[in-house]
């Protein structure tokens, strides 16, 4: 995939980061606040499965754990496309940390389509920095 644009969508959240990052982490948690990935998720034979009124069902690959705050996530859509979801938990001090996603643009890609899926994401971000602060 060519990719035309980038936009850094951040959101700062009153948590320490090894607390964002372990519940980001945990993809049981994705229908709680990542409505734009799936209403649902469960692991079946051996793969994390979503599903949305939007998406359809899809399958997603999450990078290894690790100490970098690196949440990267792999989203394989029905088509059999492969999109690369950058996101990472950014220590700001001890009990505060940025959560920063990068939402990059297909070349095909509508300017429509793209602020649409900008907006899912902020949507999104805002739920989790909620749900974690309560």
């Amino acid at each position: 995939m060519n990719i035309t644009d980038s936009l850094h969508l951040g959101v700062r959240i009153a948590r320490p980061a090894p607390e964002v990052y372990g519940y980001v982490a945990d993809p049981t948690h994705l229908p709680a606040w990542a409505h734009g990935l799936g209403d649902t998720v469960e692991k079946l034979d051996g793969e994390w499965v979503a599903r949305s009124d939007l998406l359809g069902r899809v399958t997603v690959t999450f990078t290894p754990d690790n100490d970098l705050g690196v949440l990267d996530h792999y989203v394989t859509l029905p088509t059999g496309e492969t999109v690369h979801n950058p996101i990472r938990v950014i220590p700001y001090d001890a009990e505060t940390c940025e959560l920063v996603f990068t939402l990059r643009r297909g070349p095909t890609m509508t300017d429509a389509e793209f602020e649409r899926d900008a907006a899912t994401v902020t949507a999104d971000l805002n739920r989790l920095k909620a749900l974690l602060e309560r």
